[in-house]
Order: C-alpha cells, then sequence, then structure tokens
C-alpha cells in the first residue's frame, strides 16, 4: 500500500437478513472518498434459513464454528464475482463486518460468523474483520461502530441516524461523539412482512394501511431498554426475547402489527432526536410511511434522505474506513460510544505477515 490513495472492499451483513452489501471505495490521505461500486447480494434461501436460526445456537457450540468458516467462504465467493464483475483492478484490503449471531456485552460475549482467515486464503487479500470483540473485552457495548465514520465523513449532521435492522444514532455532546442503538426497526418489520410472502413493507405502503394497537404500542414504549442509561446496544435476543413474544399476545392482523410496531419506532426515534438535520440512510430511509411519522412527530427536525448509494452503502462503507484507520493503526472505536475503558484500534487482520 504505497501509493496515497487505498482502495478496499467493505462488507456488510445486517440482521435485517437483506443480504451482503459489498461497496468498493477509494480513500484518500484525508479520508475523503469515493464510491466506485455498489451491491446488495441477497442470501440465498439455504443462507436465509441458517442465518434466521443461527442466534438459537449456544455458545461455543461446534456448529457455531462450521457456519463461521463455511459463511467465510461464502463471503469470498461473492467478493470475488464481485471483483471480476466491476474489473477491479487494485484493492489494498478487505474489511468485513461478518454477519453477528450473539451480541451480549452485559456477559461480555459478542460473535460476528463470516470466516475472515477463509476471505483471506480465498482471495489473497489482506483482511480485516471482527470488530467488536476488542471493544466488548475493554468493558464496552462492542456497539455501534459506524459512529467513528460519521464523525470522519459526515460531521455536517446533527445526527446521524440508521435505519437497518435497529435504528442506531450518532451526533455530538460537548465535543464528544456520542451514539448508541435506540430500537429495533427492519429486524421487526421484515421478519412480519415474509408472514405474508414479502421480503419487506415496500415504502410501508402495508403498515399504512393497518390500525394502531394501542395496548401493544403501550407495552413496546414500556419496556425496560428504553428506559435504561446509555450507552447501550440492541442484538436479536432483545427482539427473540421480549419484542416478538410480546406481539404474541396480541390476536392482530399482520397489517395492524406493522402499523403498532411503525408507531413505536416513530415514538421512540422523535422521542430521541428532538432538533437539528438528521442524515437518514439504511433500509428504513425508504419506508416513506415511517418518514412521514417521523415528520409529523418532529416538525421541527429536518429528515435528510442522501443519494441511494449512501442510503444503501454508508455502514459498507464506513466498515471499509474502519478498516483502513485499523491498518494505520489509528483510532476506530470511541470510548464516549460504546463505554469502554479507552479509544483504540480494533480489528483482527489477516495477510502474510
Amino acid at each position: 500500500m504505497n501509493h496515497k490513495n487505498k482502495d478496499i472492499i467493505g462488507v456488510m451483513s445486517g440482521t435485517s437478513l437483506d443480504g451482503v452489501d459489498l461497496v468498493y471505495v477509494s480513500f484518500k490521505e484525508s479520508n475523503q472518498f469515493k464510491i466506485l461500486a455498489s451491491e446488495t447480494i441477497p442470501y440465498t434461501q439455504v443462507w436465509l434459513e441458517s442465518l434466521k436460526e443461527i442466534s438459537s445456537i449456544p455458545k461455543g457450540d461446534p456448529r457455531l464454528k462450521k457456519l463461521d468458516i463455511e459463511l467465510g467462504v461464502y463471503f469470498s465467493e461473492l467478493i470475488i464475482e464481485f471483483i471480476k464483475s466491476n474489473r477491479i483492478q487494485q484493492v489494498d484490503l478487505i474489511a468485513s463486518h461478518g454477519h453477528t449471531v450473539h451480541h451480549q456485552p452485559v456477559l461480555g460475549y459478542t460473535l460476528q460468523i463470516g470466516s475472515g482467515k477463509e476471505i483471506y486464503k480465498a482471495t489473497g487479500l489482506t483482511t480485516i474483520c471482527d470488530f467488536r470483540t476488542q471493544d466488548v473485552k475493554l468493558g464496552g457495548q462492542g456497539a455501534p461502530l459506524v459512529p467513528v465514520g460519521d464523525e470522519i465523513l459526515f460531521s455536517e449532521y446533527d445526527y446521524c441516524l440508521n435505519l437497518g435492522g435497529f435504528s442506531n444514532v450518532s451526533f455530538v455532546d460537548d465535543g464528544l461523539r456520542k451514539a448508541y442503538d435506540i430500537c429495533p426497526v427492519n429486524i421487526v418489520l421484515n421478519h412480519y412482512a415474509r408472514i405474508l410472502g414479502l421480503s419487506y413493507d415496500d415504502k410501508g405502503l402495508l403498515s399504512k394501511t393497518g390500525i394502531i394497537n394501542h395496548g401493544l404500542l403501550d407495552k413496546l414504549n414500556g419496556l425496560g431498554f428504553y428506559k435504561s442509561t446509555k450507552p447501550k446496544s440492541l442484538g436479536v435476543e432483545f427482539v427473540n426475547q421480549e419484542i416478538l413474544p410480546l406481539i404474541s399476545k396480541y390476536k392482530m392482523s399482520v397489517v395492524d402489527v406493522l402499523r403498532t410496531f411503525v408507531e413505536h419506532i416513530a415514538i421512540q426515534l422523535s422521542q430521541k432526536i428532538t432538533k437539528g438535520s438528521v442524515l437518514v440512510t439504511g433500509g428504513g430511509a425508504y419506508h416513506l410511511f415511517l418518514l412521514e411519522r417521523l415528520s409529523v412527530l418532529r416538525s421541527d427536525v429536518n429528515w435528510i434522505v442522501p443519494e441511494a448509494e449512501i442510503v444503501e452503502y454508508k455502514e459498507a462503507l464506513i466498515f471499509a474506513l474502519l478498516g483502513k484507520l485499523r491498518i494505520e493503526d489509528k483510532v476506530n472505536c470511541l470510548a464516549s460510544v460504546t463505554g469502554a475503558k479507552r479509544d483504540h484500534s480494533s480489528g483482527v487482520i489477516y495477510n502474510k505477515s
């Protein structure tokens, strides 16, 4: 990497199971960037079923190691095809978030699968992965990690809001970047859309036709997580243990569940974001009904949806940046965000050395 630009492939697999995001980005030394190629590859039905069930596999089960290797091989295949189809000539490194299976920082444990070692073996390219474990070992939440990129790449906004599997927000408070997860979003909305045979609720058209169940809405808004202090983060365990069992107690149509949960999301977001300009990214940025509800609940907030490439690939872009910072041994994990003992440079590096 003796040339001034660093050309990096970022790989992101979110909890909403939309697919694998791949982005090829060129960074200048100043961290100015240009996205040169991007693609989302939907999971095969086999992988979709495996990943939906994987959170039920307990820590230490040998099946997790097997799936880690298999998903790493699968990621490798996608990356190699991405390089070929986009005629990419120069790649300095691959930065892969992996796919989160367990996230229990209170218990000192987080696990992302999709072996970086397998990616390196298959591609021969320096690969950086496992960005979260070191932070958890330092007493942090291991999440969210994207705020470092918000600070470096999108500092002109008062808030950076990502609406992915979960919603998370980052902002500057008293000179320090702060961030936390707010509530589940697509991980729940997509779950119910799939019951109707759909991958997601396109533009929120289904939810818009539903009726709010105020009893359920009150119970959702009253969950303990929303009362706990920051820093805090969410994992699929919260959805499986608290959200889905709670909703199942109510005899409701899918569209009414969607309508009620959209209102829950809008209420939680509008309680946390009360002023200024907000960069809105992630798949939820296309949920026009959710944005409509946010604009009603917080009409004084400027909710800004950027160009599609940033909406869809901001997280993969930022993990590419985290890889760049890691290879340069620069801070890519902020204690002010995660609650770790100190700022640090996180990520496991696989290369010839």
